[in-house]
């Protein structure tokens, strides 16, 4: 495989090619290479997400089973399917949602490819795989539920503290005078 530079050195090449975006050239180009060596289906599920760390559907959320939907539709279900992950996580309904329309379509016959970074409901998905495929420069990232990208544990434990501390602080309230 091209490295980074090869891969945008092609794309420029590409970029003459009326028929479709360069990315989207290159992008299926080695996608059918990669399906070709396998025998397998083959989907990218990335996302931009370092580019543009602020991108609201950067993260894994209910269009993205849409899209899967409609890429899985026509491809073979014996064939099985890798699973190229890319992914600063998610909802988690949206992701058990996922995991579970893979498995109608491939039963356990898929296998997570993780190039960079799989984080939470990333992670969640490859370990529902059958197998993961790393190199030793990927990440598969910790599994921690957040809310408007706070840590709820670190909430918890917030919480907790405030109550220790009012428990050693306590000072009686009076009513009235």
């Amino acid at each position: 495989m091209p490295n980074w530079k090869e891969v945008l050195d092609e794309i420029q090449i590409e970029s003459h090619n009326k028929q479709l975006h360069p990315l989207d050239s290159v992008r299926r180009k080695y996608l059918r290479k990669i399906s070709e060596k396998t025998g397998r289906n083959v989907i990218a599920y990335y996302s931009g997400w370092l580019q543009h760390p602020n991108q609201r559907d950067a993260a894994i959320n209910d269009k993205d089973k849409n899209a899967l939907m409609l890429n899985i539709h026509r491809l073979g279900r014996s064939k099985g399917l890798d699973l190229i992950l890319h992914t600063p996580g998610g909802d988690l309904a949206a992701t058990e949602s996922i995991v579970d329309y893979l498995f109608s379509m491939f039963d356990t016959n898929i296998r997570a490819i993780i190039p960079q970074i799989s984080m939470s409901a990333g992670t969640m998905i490859a370990l529902s795989c059958k197998e993961i495929m790393m190199g030793k420069q990927s990440n598969l990232g910790p599994i921690d539920p957040q809310m408007g990208g706070i840590a709820c544990q670190a909430v918890l434990d917030e919480f907790e503290q405030a109550k220790d501390e009012i428990r050693a602080n306590r000072i009686p309230l009076r009513f009235g005078r």
